[in-house]
């Protein structure tokens, strides 16, 4: 009989077929069945799970299982639902560090080429041609040098870029003005035109960009925030926006999310709201390093050390 392994992803959601279908495709030799399609005799059976979203509840009815491998970058919403002694591998793909420095350059340059300035400019109907800046004069800066900062940060440097990273502990990046802790965060911020933020969500994380922070920031410069909605706190930069301190922001990761309408956010002319697709699992090659690690797991215990989640840290 082939080993078992549940697909696991919360019942209130739409079944992810095609994830499903490119799992078994990725390993055939392995049992995949979807959570719910799992008569409840065999759910003792399985050591290992995928998970997109789970339940505690969906989890804790897998009475054996010790590897949790998710389908997601970010684990905040997921590790509250694994049982204690249970390891888990994050998402660690080449391809969505790929997707996700497409998009920061491509927001990057909206900003860079003054393109919200523009917009308002077309509904003003003004015809002004505001100066040019070099890419080479424009300090850019990525909050989180990991698996997708780090490809961010090169990506905006090819570019030429004058680019600054930070991160919680020192990383060298070649080309990559790198800070760390406390004083290197005020560094970067007070160096930067452009501030993008990639960091995870944890405790650590919450609120971190708020009132102080923004004061730190250039006056006229920029915030992305690709990495998550808590990280920035909302009325600090809608008070930051609203002095002119700060020129505008991209935001794609909110608190609540889908957005809700009444926020402010939605008509703020110095605001861009986008609907969290700055870094969409690619689900082909998703499903092929899922299965790579769970092979070895199932053959030896083996798990991915680039990949595993450090519960006190939250990422």
């Amino acid at each position: 009989m082939k080993p078992l392994v549940p697909f696991v992803r919360n019942v209130e959601w739409e079944p992810h077929d095609e994830l499903v279908e490119q799992l078994r495709a990725a390993m055939p030799e392995i049992d995949v069945v979807v959570h719910a399609d799992i008569p409840s005799e065999r759910l003792g059976e399985a050591t290992v799970a995928v998970v997109d979203g789970p339940s505690a509840e969906q989890l804790s009815s897998l009475s054996n299982l010790r590897f949790v491998q998710s389908t997601w970058a970010g684990v905040e919403a997921i590790l509250p639902a694994v049982p204690e002694g249970v390891a888990v591998a994050r998402m660690v793909d080449p391809q969505l560090a790929l997707t996700m420095a497409e998009a920061v350059l491509a927001w990057t340059l909206y900003l860079h080429r003054d393109m919200p300035r523009y917009a308002r400019q077309q509904t003003a109907r003004e015809w002004i041609e505001q100066p040019p800046v070099r890419a080479s004069s424009r300090r850019v800066s990525v909050l989180g040098l990991g698996a997708l900062g780090t490809v961010a940060a090169t990506t905006l440097r090819d570019q030429r870029f004058d680019v600054a990273g930070w991160s919680r502990s020192p990383k060298l990046v070649d080309g990559v003005e790198c800070h760390h802790g406390t004083d290197g965060f005020t560094a970067v911020l007070e160096r930067s035109d452009i501030v993008i933020n990639l960091l995870p969500h944890t405790a650590a994380t919450v609120g971190l960009l708020g009132t102080d922070a923004f004061a730190s920031m250039r006056p006229g410069s920029s915030i992305v925030n690709f990495g998550r909605g808590p990280t920035i706190d909302d009325d600090a930069l809608l008070a930051a926006l609203d002095s002119g301190h700060l020129d505008h922001a991209v935001l794609d990761v909110f608190d609540v999310e889908p957005l809700p309408e009444s926020h402010r956010f939605w008509s703020h002319p110095s605001v861009t709201v986008l609907p969290h697709i700055s870094g969409p699992t690619s689900t082909d090659t998703a499903a092929i390093i899922a299965a790579d690690n769970i092979r070895r797991f199932l053959a030896d215990g083996t798990m991915p050390s680039d990949a595993m989640v450090d519960r006190e840290r939250g990422y």
